[in-house]
């Protein structure tokens, strides 16, 4: 089992930045691919970057891609997003995820599918002022 606590949210203005925190307890996080996804009122939830479980290989949607960076610490168990130049369409609710599968324990490129993650935050709320 694995639970993932996020914090860092907040309210922020346009230009602004945060850096979300997602603190995972479990001794097999390592194995893990994590990815951050956020859902904004009406609309489905969707990814935003992943990591790998080695840390080696990331992802970004396009539309955060050159703002956003996520990184991990896999002694510590925690994963980070750090979200710069941010954009009153960055608002939503921001949830981090764990990828336990056989697939994302072996895979290079961690995948950016929600289905495929099977471990969720509780969500943290990030809201951007124009």
């Amino acid at each position: 089992q694995v639970q993932l606590v996020e914090s860092g949210g907040g309210t922020v203005e346009a230009g602004g930045s945060l850096r979300l925190h997602c603190a995972a307890s479990g001794r097999t996080f390592s194995s893990h691919a994590m990815a951050w996804f956020r859902q904004a009122p009406g609309k489905v939830r969707e990814i935003v970057s992943a990591i790998s479980w080695s840390g080696d290989s990331t992802y970004y949607a396009d539309s955060v891609k050159g703002r956003f960076t996520m990184s991990r610490d896999n002694v510590k168990n925690t994963v980070d997003l750090q979200m710069n130049s941010l954009k009153p369409e960055d608002t939503a609710v921001y949830y981090c995820a764990a990828c336990s599968t056989r697939y994302c324990r072996s895979t290079y490129y961690p995948t950016k599918y929600s289905y495929e993650y099977d471990y969720w935050g509780q969500g943290t709320q990030v809201t951007v002022s124009s």
